[in-house]
Order: C-alpha cells, then structure tokens, then sequence
C-alpha cells in the first residue's frame, strides 16, 4: 500500500540528513507544501532553527511572470522559505529515491482577504472571513485556477494534491482563537458559512431567492443556535431551522459553484502539466461541508481528478462514499496524522491503515513527516514495516 508523507521544504532545505531519514520511513512519496497558507510549524529536529513562522498565505518558489498586472496574484515567502525552496526540496528528496507531488493550498488566504476585503466571504451578518476566499466570483476563480497550475505543476514534481479547492467557512485555525462558546453543529457551520458577497446574492437571486430576505432568514434561523439548542441532525438540521426550498437552493448554487471551480482547476493544471501527471483533491464526501477537505460529490469528483485524498484520523467513515464510486485506478488516499501532539496515532498506524483498505483506501497520507517527534516517527516506521 503506497504511503506519502507530508513534507514542508523548511522541514528539508539545510538539513542534510532529513531526505535519508524520511525516506527511512518507508514511504515511497513525498506531498511537498508548494503553496501554503500561514503557519507556525515546529521542526525538531533541524540543525538551524525549531520554530517556523510563515506570516502569510504564499507560494514556496519564485513568482511566474503571469501574474504582472493582476491585483490578484501570489505572495511570495519571506525569511521562511527563500528562493526557490520547494525546487530545493524537491532535488534532495528525489535524490533520496522519494517521489516528489505538489501540495498547493488554494481557497485558504488570510493576507488576500486582509488586503483585498471585497475577495472574503461575507455571512448572513455582514462579517467578512478574510482567511475564506468567495469562490464565486470571477476575479478570484481566475487567481484559483491560475494558481493551482503554476504551483501545482513545479519542476520534478510528478503529481500534485489540491486542498482548499471550494468553500471555506467560519471554522478555521486562528490565533487565540474564541469562537468555540457555542457548539454550532453542523446545521449552524452551514447556515455561518453561506456567503452574501455580491456574486452570491446574484446566484441566488438568479435562484429565484431574494438575498436580503434569505440572509433575514439565515439570522432567523440561527437564533435557536446561539441560545444553545443542540444540533446533532446534520443537513436535516438545516432544511428544519432555515426551510427545505430555501435551504436546497442554497445549496445548489454551492455545490455547482464548487463543482465548476473544481473542473475548471484540473483542466488548468492538466493543461500545464506533463502526460501522466496525478492529480487528487483532498475532499469530503458531504457536499456542503466546508473547508481545507471541501464537500465534494464522489461521483462528479472522480470523474474529474485522478483521486482523492480523505481524512481519516478520526476514523475512516468518510472513504465508503468514494470506494462506492471508484473507477479503474482512481486514487482514494487515507489521510492519518502520525503526530501524537495533534492527535494523531502513530502507534496504530498498521491497524488504522488495515482498516482504511478494507474500507476501500488504496493509499495512505500521512500527516506529517516534519511535524512529528522522533518517537512518532519510530512508530511510523514500524506500522508500514508491518503492512
């Protein structure tokens, strides 16, 4: 069963010995971060440095000359990843044997909201989320598509993984962050992540939904939530506080929204890339779910990528409505997170991914190579020994 971990090109570039040591893992690919969102990662055990703070969303190699002009475009890395880094990277960890794919971060962009606030989603409040790039309208869907193609399709590189590539929402790793007081659910994550930028209130108008009254009605609808009224009904949960018409209108301009992104984002890198060149999503088999694994159709999905790759750590449920619509060598990657400290498992690596095969995984992810301590790594070597 073939395992690709995680790599950032900090993790690598001035550490000679972390191609040998990840390749010692005994996974035969690499999914290296060439665009990515802002982070503060540990690297334990660099020679240079145990902290990495990335200040911005950027990409990790120079800026093509595409995006002269554009208001839109790619920020390059500051201090945290000078140069070309990913090309670096990816040249020492070829050299190890390891097989080197792209990971490209897409609709996840704090500093191209905070710069260009007209760019975020806008919920049913008038709050902006300026890490949540509106994927509806046109000027951003160009810089997406663009940019999946010029980051994902990078020297050497032999395939790549798109995440973020569809809706982002309320919920998002933030510093400090104070927004879990109230368990929202899935029906009020929904209802907080429907969008009232002026290209959605064009979509649903064009729905036959007038925008202010459904946005008084998505406020309408949340009230029962902030009182504290628990929420455990999923999208029968939203059809039951907002309305079943208005809420699948909803979600059709969504789901076409995202489906057309998605399409127009392969066929971009497709175009740009050699023959042969694999090309998976991270993806959540629940449409209207929202996030870095975006809500996807499995059946439209794999009729457009090469795979996906799907979250697994809190058990691998979420592969069945994939393995149910597997085509001929379609990629369905479990992802496990090996980093005890961000609740992973290492130590059950063997049985999880057992486990994630019988559900129909033909691949392992595992998150992440650099992240993790040496005991975690110790445990990763030995569950894929035991495969």
């Amino acid at each position: 069963m073939k395992a690709s971990a995680f790599v950032y090109p900090w993790d690598v570039n001035g550490d000679p010995a972390a191609p040998d040591r990840i390749a010692a893992l005994g996974v035969r690919q690499v999914t290296l971060a060439a665009a990515y969102h802002s982070t503060r990662a540990l690297t334990p055990r660099h020679p240079r440095h145990r902290v990495v703070t990335a200040e911005h969303a950027a990409v990790l190699y120079p800026v093509g000359s595409r995006w002269q002009g554009r208001a839109l475009r790619p920020y390059p890395a500051g201090g945290w990843a000078p140069g070309d880094a990913y090309a670096e990277a990816a040249a020492t960890l070829a050299r190890a044997g390891l097989e080197v794919h792209s990971w490209v971060v897409l609709a996840h962009n704090s500093r191209l909201g905070a710069e260009h606030p007209a760019t975020s989603v806008v919920n049913a409040y008038g709050d902006r989320y300026p890490w949540a790039p509106c994927i509806a309208q046109p000027a951003t869907r160009a810089y997406l598509v663009d940019l999946a193609a010029e980051a994902a399709v990078r020297p050497g590189a032999a395939g790549t993984e798109l995440e973020s590539l569809g809706w982002y929402g309320l919920q998002h790793l933030h510093a400090h962050d104070k927004t879990g007081g109230v368990g929202l659910g899935e029906s009020g994550q929904y209802l907080m992540s429907l969008c009232f930028c002026p290209a959605c209130r064009a979509g649903y108008d064009d729905l036959g939904l007038d925008p202010d009254e459904l946005a008084a009605a998505v406020r309408t609808a949340l009230e029962p939530v902030w009182r504290g009224l628990p929420d455990d009904e999923g999208w029968a949960g939203v059809e039951k506080l907002l309305g079943t018409e208005p809420a699948g209108a909803t979600r059709a301009w969504r789901d076409a929204t995202a489906r057309s992104l998605q399409e127009e984002a392969v066929a971009a890198v497709r175009a740009a890339a050699p023959e042969g060149f694999q090309v998976l999503l991270h993806a959540d088999p629940v449409s209207y779910h929202v996030g870095a694994n975006p809500g996807v159709d499995p059946a439209h999905i794999l009729s457009v990528a090469d795979g996906v790759v799907v979250p697994c750590t809190g058990g691998p449920a979420l592969l069945g409505p994939f393995a149910q619509q597997r085509r001929e060598k379609a990629v369905i990657a479990a992802n496990l997170t090996v980093v005890s400290g961000m609740g992973g498992s290492p130590g059950t690596l063997a049985a999880d991914a057992a486990r994630a095969r019988e559900l129909g995984a033909t691949e392992l992810r595992l998150y992440h190579a650099g992240l993790a301590s040496d005991a975690d790594l110790e445990a990763v070597r030995e569950g894929l020994g035991a495969l």
